[in-house]
């Protein structure tokens, strides 16, 4: 995890050196994360004429490095007040873990559980259980860290369950992040029930534009003007009594992506309310009580990776349904 951060002070003047887990930031932005209570003005204003780098003046844009030596020029009042953080909010662990090592976690989400947090629920989601959990295992170390947190790489719906991945440092975390916004490093795959027996694969491409009011995503073909290129890949698993059990693979990462696609194809899944079939999820509802979308994302494949995770090239990460899917899989299929 590497040394924790030094900080030297006098009356005017503060010295910080920069740690691994600090490696690699842009200044405005490690500073808008350790003064956490600076407004933006106060920043920018510092880094004009109260902050040097190794002795010398930086811009915004400055990507500090490991070693590097900050001078701050406030006083120990100041920056305890910037820097004041509240009081830990920590959470009961609700999730599943699918993998774990000295760089990553995975975690399998729970249904009903937010990824991050929002304006409704600041302190019970799966990021804040997750770093709850690696400060109790001694992993994580939030008094020795004046920026990092460990954090997610991939978003979940709050009705969607499965894996999420977190970087357990700021290289790990940052190299996850690359690998999940650049196409050949990581394939992500989703099990889902759709009304209609689907016997053939498709590879869906087309456009997406949100409405932001409805919360909602229209599909648009590609000669369309505007919107964001999706793409999905659904392979059949098996097929019977006017059901599908697909795999799903997410070329793309857009809102709503699966859902939206597969029910614009004519495959709807099964329990969603936005774009299901209402009269296929009332029997649905009937049968199984289930009233959310059947959507799981169950596996991670690792093609490439740069280091510091080089290490997981060729592995594969999977999760189980959750029982309730479960179950409704094994009757529909079994």
């Amino acid at each position: 995890m590497g040394e924790y951060g030094k900080t030297w002070y006098n009356e005017r003047m503060i010295k910080l050196v920069i740690t691994e887990n600090e490696d690699k930031q842009r200044l405005d932005r490690f500073l808008k994360k350790y003064l956490k209570n600076a407004s933006l003005s106060y920043i920018y204003k510092l880094i004009r004429k109260d902050i040097k780098i190794n002795g010398k003046r930086g811009s915004a844009e400055t990507v500090l490095v490991q070693g590097d030596e900050l001078s701050l020029y406030m006083t120990e009042e100041d920056l305890a007040s910037l820097t004041a953080v509240k009081k830990d909010q920590k959470a009961k662990r609700q999730f599943n873990i699918a993998y774990e090592d000295e760089q990553l976690l995975v975690a399998e989400k729970p249904f009903g559980l937010l990824t991050h947090g929002d304006s409704t629920e600041k302190k019970n989601h799966l990021a804040n259980q997750v770093i709850s959990y690696l400060i109790e295992k001694g992993d994580y170390r939030p008094d020795r860290e004046r920026t990092f947190v460990p954090s997610p790489v991939n978003r979940l719906d709050r009705n969607t369950t499965g894996l999420v991945m977190f970087g357990k440092n700021s290289s790990s975390l940052q190299t996850l992040n690359k690998m999940i916004r650049e196409k050949g490093y990581v394939s992500k795959y989703y099990l889902t029930i759709v009304a209609g027996e689907l016997k053939e694969g498709l590879i869906l491409q087309d456009k997406m534009e949100k409405d932001g009011r409805k919360n909602m995503v229209r599909v648009m073909p590609m000669e369309e003007e505007g919107g964001k290129v999706m793409e999905t890949i659904a392979r059949p698993l098996i097929w019977k009594n006017g059901y599908t059990l697909v795999e799903v693979e997410l070329v793309t990462g857009r809102t709503h992506q699966i859902r939206a696609h597969l029910a614009g194809a004519g495959y709807p899944v099964i329990g969603d309310t936005k774009y299901g079939d209402p009269s296929v999820n009332r029997r649905i509802e009937k049968r199984f009580r289930l009233t959310t979308q059947f959507l799981h994302a169950y596996k991670l494949s690792f093609h490439e990776a740069d280091e510091p995770l080089q290490y997981m090239i060729g592995k594969d990460i999977e999760g189980r349904l959750p029982k309730n899917l479960e179950d409704i899989r094994q009757e529909l299929f079994d």
